[in-house]
């Protein structure tokens, strides 16, 4: 008689601990739909003292948001107090700070822990986490959100070491450095500049703006809104949601196009191009120095800024914009290609973020000790940006391929936040060890993106969005696509790690 088969017992259910490294807008958001989706056991690692992410870092003098504030928020707390449309950073804080408690994140949060390595423990079936201090956190479920704007660049210019006066990067700014009637070198024109360079402008002595490629600025409807305005949006909580929904489809329409999706790309993106050339020529009269402020690349390659002081405080008599190439840096001031010096006191570096080097410096670790920025050595991607093939329950938030040309990334971030959340939930009803995206599924959505994107506005552009040969940032579509796809988890395109 042929024994019969053996009969696994029925799983039970049970609650995963989850992990979030990073206390942003992205990882708080995951936190709370975690725990919208009855996760009780999370735990969010901030290698700072405090939340906030990139508004707590940036506190250079006119930071601020160039997403209207009425979108650039979380939509479960709508803020009917906004000072001015565009917040600036410390409202964004401060709002951001408030939200969390109000929800009760904040008590889940453990500062200062900076994580050096994540590794996936096959045999038991969950995520290793190490911090610097060599203190381990073990979780069945990881969701890194550093971000993609957490890491700043400083380029690896000769005698960069050699400058003898304060050098310091926007993102790190130093309040301590008095920099009344200096000689104030700038290095970069990205968003942080053309925010901090009319900041100081009024404070110093000359100041030297080096520029590699100018970029497309047009006029920033900013506006502060009254104290009778407050009142109609405590009184009319309605009237909060329609201004959010209003600018939302505006843009949505911005994002439409510059990828390249509306049927009315072509006369708005003239319209754009208008409103950027006119306003370039009626503050700056010096024709020499509108030519330099002219870009080298069609609009849309990278983001289009928002501001009305950039232009007139780089018309000023003691401002200098140089256009040749930086080619080393000396204790008296930064070297030029045409080998002029150009003396300074104080170096700022307006250089932007490292947005292509995902997760950079953590180590990540998956299935058969595989090296995730070794798998992303031509270029990171992930499923929906979000999961990586043999890195079982591991998710990532402002991942590659979601960062927008326009638009408000928060939308994106809850988005991911909701899908990681479900699959939480699953993990937690079936009492499954793990899920993971299949490797055919990701490698469709990679050739998918790739493909649109090489149609996109972004296809000729060889700017920060591009890792090499590929796009590793942007998101091709808009973020209604993005949220729609995510809304609801194919669990067709995960399978059960054992």
């Amino acid at each position: 008689m042929t024994p019969a088969a053996p009969t696994r017992a029925p799983r039970t259910p049970r609650t995963p601990r989850a992990l979030v490294i990073g206390a942003g807008f992205g990882g708080l958001g995951a936190a709370r739909a975690l725990r919208q989706q009855g996760i009780t056991d999370i735990t969010v690692l901030e290698r700072a003292d405090a939340i906030g992410g990139v508004w707590r870092d940036n506190t250079y003098p006119g930071a601020a948001c160039d997403v209207p504030s009425p979108l650039y928020s979380w939509s479960w707390a709508l803020n009917p107090r906004w000072g001015r449309r565009y917040a600036g950073q410390a409202e964004i804080l401060a709002y951001l700070q408030a939200s969390a408690q109000q929800a009760g994140l904040v008590d889940l949060v453990r500062t200062g822990r900076e994580v050096a390595s994540v590794t996936y423990d096959e045999g038991d079936g969950l995520w290793r986490v190490v911090t610097t201090d060599a203190t381990t956190y073990d979780a069945e479920i990881v969701v890194s959100a550093v971000g993609q704007l957490s890491n700043p660049v400083i380029p690896d210019l000769p005698g960069i070491e050699s400058f003898a006066g304060p050098a310091f990067h926007s993102a790190r700014w130093r309040h301590d450095v008095d920099l009344a009637g200096r000689r104030v070198a700038v290095i970069g024109t990205g968003a942080s500049a053309i925010q901090f360079v009319p900041g100081i402008v009024d404070t110093v002595g000359e100041l030297t703006l080096f520029q590699r490629s100018a970029p497309y600025v047009v006029p920033k409807p900013d506006t502060a809104y009254s104290p009778h305005h407050h009142a109609l949006f405590r009184r009319f909580p309605a009237l909060l949601r329609l201004e959010r929904r209003g600018i939302f489809a505006l843009t949505e329409l911005l994002n439409a196009t510059l990828t390249g999706q509306s049927r009315i790309t072509g006369p708005m993106t003239a319209l754009l191009r208008a409103a950027w050339r006119l306003q370039l020529q009626r503050q700056v009269r010096d024709r020499s120095l509108r030519t330099d402020l002219i870009p080298d690349h069609p609009i849309g390659c990278k983001r289009m800024l928002f501001s009305n002081d950039w232009y007139p405080a780089l018309a000023r008599a003691h401002v200098h914009v140089v256009t040749q190439a930086v080619t080393g840096v000396e204790p008296t001031g930064v070297r030029t290609g045409d080998g002029v010096l150009h003396e300074a006191d104080v170096l700022i570096w307006g250089t932007g973020f490292a947005a292509t080097r995902f997760l950079v410096p953590m180590r990540v670790t998956g299935v058969g000790g595989a090296d995730l920025h070794e798998r992303w050595s031509d270029g990171a991607r992930a499923h929906l940006g979000v999961s990586v093939p043999g890195f079982p329950s591991f998710f990532v938030v402002y991942g590659p391929n979601t960062n927008l040309g326009g638009s408000s990334i928060i939308a994106m971030l809850e988005a991911q936040a909701g899908y990681v959340a479900q699959v939480a939930r699953r993990l937690a009803d079936s009492g499954a060890r793990a899920l993971v995206v299949r490797a055919g599924v990701a490698e469709a959505f990679d050739r998918e993106m790739q493909q649109r994107l090489s149609t996109s506005a972004w296809a000729g552009c060889t700017s920060w969005y591009r890792d090499g040969a590929r796009i590793t940032t942007n998101w091709p579509g808009l973020v209604t696509e993005y949220q729609q796809r995510l809304a609801a988890v194919d669990w067709d395109e995960l399978e059960e790690v054992s």
